[in-house]
């Protein structure tokens, strides 16, 4: 019989090159606000770069080592930059970074207690502490999935599940007994894409969203969604969830969430909140007010990895109701516990969502709330507030500049005007639909332009049906000077942009 060899390094190499790591990451934390944001490479140069054949023997870990610097840093887009303000991801927390590596290091299954005794009571811990952080139920039932999507899917599972008024969990949508369409309600503007996804994931169709219109402060119409309820049932539908914004995606709008728990009680529907972007903002003392109701959910979803800077990936779905999540999931098998009871038992999270093989996400967030502590969070989210106000100062103030709302939050969305389109067909923005083309044009060329400069990372979004420059100021490294450098640039970028465009007509 050949000899055993279980191919692990011999403890001093996986040190030094565990040494090595460390220091890697130390001087890219370093680098970080001087990198370029965006990597000037092309998408078919990326791939090149990473196009192999598969290796058969195996390879040198210091030269894998390598690559990294070589091949995989000059080609990565930085989130952890003060000046990456694209999508709403986190900036990562230094000691997430250790916390990622001691959790792969033990690698347990978070599915179930008897592999994950520890990591099970850290995350059970942490669920409590975030949900103490937001003024919600500390008695909630809830867990870390991978993002938002994933956490709104589970969401709205549970809910169909204990709300229907037969058995969906063993009868399924294709039950005689279901009487029409199951129907979900959101902002018509604000509501998420992942509230889609979800609704595909469980075959609810596409149809069954029902978006309610918004107000001009984009927050929704309770008035309307208490008349397309009642109008849903007449016409034989059957509501079950209404879903309140805490933090919409473009403009970080809270919706009226006390009135609408007071419709999803009147109607025995179930209330959730898709907090994923700004959910962890009622934990400011100021903006508390602006949440009220929130309290009152059946569930929430929040996104550590956005506000709470946690490296990916890592959301978050709290129910009110433990009972009702684990009777949402629950599923049984003798070799998930064993076939008889024991005293070396506990929670097994495979029974209250839709994972059974799951990583150990709760630790980089525990050691990332033990670390900065609920004072220095605070600290860091008003940063974030403050820049966004900062911002739309600047806009406010600038004659080449449209704001569209005032900032709520982190995220805030305007557009570049030039003052000449400005002085021909006036502020009101009602202009010819060339000039409405034009400006959506010019908007899109100035945010490719200073992502592929390195200085930003800026996307655009829509507003209103114009295309506009979104920024997500959710980096705990930005301050104000990123800011004033940032907007410097894109005036630089629009009035050069405007003057080719001219030259070109």
């Amino acid at each position: 019989m050949a000899e055993f060899n279980d191919m692990d390094m011999a403890p001093e190499d996986f040190k030094a090159l565990g040494y090595q790591v460390i220091d890697m990451i130390a001087d890219y934390y370093k680098s970080v606000r001087d990198v370029p944001v965006f990597p000037e490479s092309k998408s078919h140069e990326v791939k090149e770069t990473f196009t192999q054949q598969l290796p058969y023997a195996g390879e040198n870990p210091a030269a894998i080592l390598d690559e990294w610097q070589e091949k995989v840093l000059p080609n990565a887009t930085h989130l952890g930059s003060p000046r990456y303000f694209g999508f709403v991801n986190g900036s990562g927390t230094m000691i997430a970074t250790l916390a990622e590596a001691l959790a792969a290091s033990v690698n347990m299954n978070v599915g179930a207690w008897k592999p994950s005794p520890a990591a099970t009571e850290i995350e059970r811990q942490t669920i409590a502490w975030i949900a103490e952080l937001i003024g919600y139920n500390t008695d909630c039932g809830g867990q870390f999935v991978s993002g938002g999507t994933m956490a709104n899917i589970t969401s709205l599972l549970t809910a169909l599940r204990n709300t229907a008024d037969y058995d969906s969990t063993t009868e399924g949508l294709q039950s005689e007994k279901r009487r029409g369409q199951f129907t979900v309600y959101m902002s018509a503007h604000e509501g998420h894409v992942s509230i889609v996804r979800a609704v595909d994931v469980l075959n609810l169709g596409r149809y069954a969203i029902r978006r309610v219109p918004d107000k001009a402060d984009f927050t929704m119409d309770t008035t309307a969604l208490r008349e397309m309820l009642a109008e849903d049932k007449r016409n034989g539908m059957i509501p079950f969830c209404v879903i309140g914004q805490a933090g919409a995606i473009n403009t970080g709008a809270i919706d009226p969430l006390e009135e609408i728990a007071d419709i999803c009680v009147e109607n025995n529907l179930w209330f959730h909140v898709d907090g994923a972007c700004g959910a962890v903002g009622a934990m400011l003392p100021e903006k508390r007010p602006l949440y009220k109701g929130m309290e009152r959910a059946d569930s929430i979803t929040l996104d550590p990895h956005k506000w709470l800077y946690i490296p990916y990936e890592c959301g978050c779905v709290l129910v009110k109701d433990a009972e009702k999540m684990r009777r949402a999931f629950s599923i049984s098998a003798p070799y998930l516990r064993g076939t008889l009871p024991t005293e070396y038992s506990g929670l097994d999270y495979l029974e209250c969502g839709p994972q059974m093989s799951r990583g150990f996400r709760a630790l980089k967030v525990w050691m990332s709330l033990k670390h900065y502590g609920v004072e220095g969070y605070r600290r860091l989210l008003n940063q974030n507030v403050d820049c966004a106000s900062y911002l739309d100062g600047l806009v406010q103030k600038a004659a080449d500049f449209q704001a569209l709302h005032a900032p709520t939050l982190f995220i805030y969305s305007f557009r570049y005007l030039p003052a000449d389109i400005t002085s021909q067909y006036g502020e009101a923005g009602n202009y010819p639909e060339e000039v409405d083309n034009y400006l959506n044009n010019l908007n899109q060329q100035i945010a490719d332009d200073i992502q592929h400069s390195g200085d930003a990372f800026i996307m655009t979004s829509r507003v209103r049906g114009q295309v506009v420059l979104r920024m997500s100021i959710c980096s705990h490294r930005t301050t104000r000077a990123d800011i004033a450098f940032v907007f410097e640039r894109l005036r630089e970028i629009g009035k050069m942009r405007h003057q080719i465009n001219e030259r070109r007509n």
